[in-house]
């Protein structure tokens, strides 16, 4: 950032905060899939197993459109924001998708 053009200092507030926000979402994707890494084990049952793939490679994807978007949309103010609001649902999609597979229905 010490080389920027402009210098950063002279880019108004809403631009700064693009760059920091578009920094904290590849951020929060990279902990997901650290997170996903570590926990994952494929389940027995066929539909559950298969919301697990799916979740994963939308959570696994997510990390790709957030990088474009900051690449893309920090310097058009919020005039193009696409990407990260889709790489954005992709993560929660994911997620989503991991915890329905996960919660397990106890028979009583």
């Amino acid at each position: 950032m010490l080389r920027h053009v402009p210098p950063m200092r002279l880019l108004g507030a809403h631009v700064r905060l693009m760059y920091r926000s578009r920094h904290i979402y590849l951020l929060g994707s990279g902990v997901a899939n650290v997170l996903l890494g570590l926990y994952f084990a494929p389940l027995r049952v066929a539909w559950r197993r298969f919301l697990q793939y799916l979740g994963s490679v939308l959570l696994l994807a997510a990390p790709v459109l957030l990088g474009l978007a900051f690449l893309v949309e920090t310097g058009h103010e919020m005039n193009r924001t696409w990407p990260s609001g889709h790489g954005l649902q992709m993560m929660l999609a994911g997620t989503i998708l991991h915890f329905i597979a996960a919660v397990r229905r106890e028979e009583a």
